[in-house]
């Protein structure tokens, strides 16, 4: 049977998607050498090139001062890497770490291999060779970037897993951190807190007071640790077990005093119809049954 085609459609006419603003922190594990083939290294005005948002978002201060005083004394030995944009302006794709280093030296050109034609796949296949490679990244920020994919591409967590080269455990764990608050997601980066610390904290009850009283801490930096976190975790167990304990002593001693109450009872009932049969107005029993039923409540009352 013959395929049906679409009609062709000229270019100017094609629906394009712009993934570059959907997949702006996303990752493709392709080498980077192969996708530099065909850059020019030229030396290029600093004030022409774009940055747009990166995959990276967390920089160190410190590290960038000692970058620009290692640039000053040794010069810029891994040129930036750039993509052409348009007549002399230049898209910023690897290097915002040393962009950013000969701006605190108020540099004015730098060496930078040049790109052009290149997909936003390809592009940011390079950015993430790149960031791999050098300082790394948080995990917040991977973690961002699998959801965009994901919100992108309505993959499964398996084909996340195949694209972007990383293992299902670590594309779920990253999922569920991308959705925690800002709030949540700025305070890991402020206070460098352990990525199971937000991973255990999301896993507990939304309706627990311990989970609001556990987010405040987070928030405030208290809680950075796994250790720290599990120390929270096992007080609180401990006093659930003490609260229940307490009811537990509670609910026995209740129980036997009812238990207590109901053998009296037992007793006095049987002594009042040992009364009934023997007193001046004996109940009509044959001597069988009155020995009988005599021998029944003894034993009763013995084992209650």
């Amino acid at each position: 049977m013959a395929k049906n085609f679409e009609p062709r459609v000229s270019k100017k006419q094609r629906k394009t998607i712009d993934i570059a603003s959907k997949l702006n922190k996303d990752f493709f594990k392709i080498s980077d050498q192969k996708l530099l083939d065909g850059a020019k290294l030229r030396e290029i005005e600093l004030c022409d090139i774009d940055v747009k948002e990166q995959v990276r978002t967390k920089f160190n201060d410190d590290s960038l001062k000692d970058l620009a005083a290692n640039i000053q004394t040794n010069g810029l030995i891994q040129p930036l890497v750039l993509h052409k944009s348009g007549l002399n302006k230049y898209r910023l794709v690897c290097g915002e770490r040393r962009f950013r280093a000969m701006n605190i030296n108020k540099m004015e050109k730098a060496p930078c291999f040049v790109l052009d034609s290149k997909t936003e796949q390809e592009l940011m296949a390079i950015q993430f060779s790149e960031n791999s490679s050098r300082e790394e990244l948080h995990y917040i920020d991977k973690a961002d970037g699998i959801l965009n994919y994901r919100l992108t591409t309505n993959a499964s967590e398996r084909k996340i897993q195949t694209a972007l080269g990383i293992s299902k455990s670590e594309v779920h764990r990253s999922l569920i951190l991308a959705k925690l608050s800002p709030q949540i997601k700025e305070a890991a980066k402020k206070y460098e807190i352990e990525k199971y610390v937000l991973v255990e904290f999301d896993a507990l009850d939304a309706g627990l007071a311990l989970k609001q009283e556990i987010e405040k801490s987070i928030l405030a930096g208290e809680i950075t640790k796994r250790s720290e976190l599990q120390k929270v975790l096992r007080a609180n167990k401990d006093k659930n077990k003490v609260i229940r304990a307490q009811k537990g002593k509670k609910k026995t001693a209740t129980t036997k005093k009812k238990a207590s109450v109901k053998k009296k009872q037992t007793s006095l009932d049987a002594t009042a119809l040992l009364k009934a049969m023997e007193g001046d107005k004996p109940m009509k029993f044959n001597a069988k049954t009155k020995k009988l039923l005599k021998s029944l409540i003894e034993e009763a009352g013995s084992t209650l």
